[in-house]
């Protein structure tokens, strides 16, 4: 079985924020929920320069995601190659999954009133496509990783 991870190479991203507005523009989403996100360190001085790092988060998808479990109507799914997704229709916005995630990431959508995350962009990656921000990264910073579970 294969799963994925999203990889930010630290040294190429320089915050520009395009995998989260292209996140955002290909699912559609209003200004509040962000499903990934680009943050840095403070400024810190390494041998008299001044230097930050990226750091890139979005959703984890868990071996065992404890957003699955707690979800009362079975929303929140796990495909076979480990990408954690709600299956919308069944959503009723309760937000229980938000709840039990270690990092609050499912958000929700004001305009649907229905949970969201990052899901790849499963319909792309099914289609042969890379995820909107790995597509979008300016500086290529960003990449899907496909590892070989044993």
């Amino acid at each position: 079985m294969n799963t994925y991870t999203l990889y930010l190479n630290s040294k190429r991203c320089i915050g520009c924020h395009g995998c989260v507005v292209h996140c955002k523009a290909n699912k559609g989403l209003p200004v509040g929920p962000i499903l990934c996100e680009i943050s840095h360190e403070p400024l810190k001085s390494v041998r008299g320069v001044p230097k930050t790092e990226f750091k890139f988060r979005s959703c984890y998808h868990c071996e065992d995601p404890f957003c699955v479990t707690i979800c009362p109507t079975g929303a929140m799914k796990k495909r076979e190659d480990g990408i954690v997704y709600v299956d919308v229709p069944k959503c009723i916005g309760c937000m229980a999954c938000a709840g039990a995630c270690p990092w609050g990431i499912p958000q929700h959508n004001p305009e649907t009133n229905k949970a969201v995350k990052c899901d790849y962009c499963m319909d792309r990656l099914d289609a042969g496509l890379q995820p909107a921000c790995v597509t979008k990264c300016t500086t290529h910073a960003l990449k899907l990783v496909t590892m070989k579970v044993i």
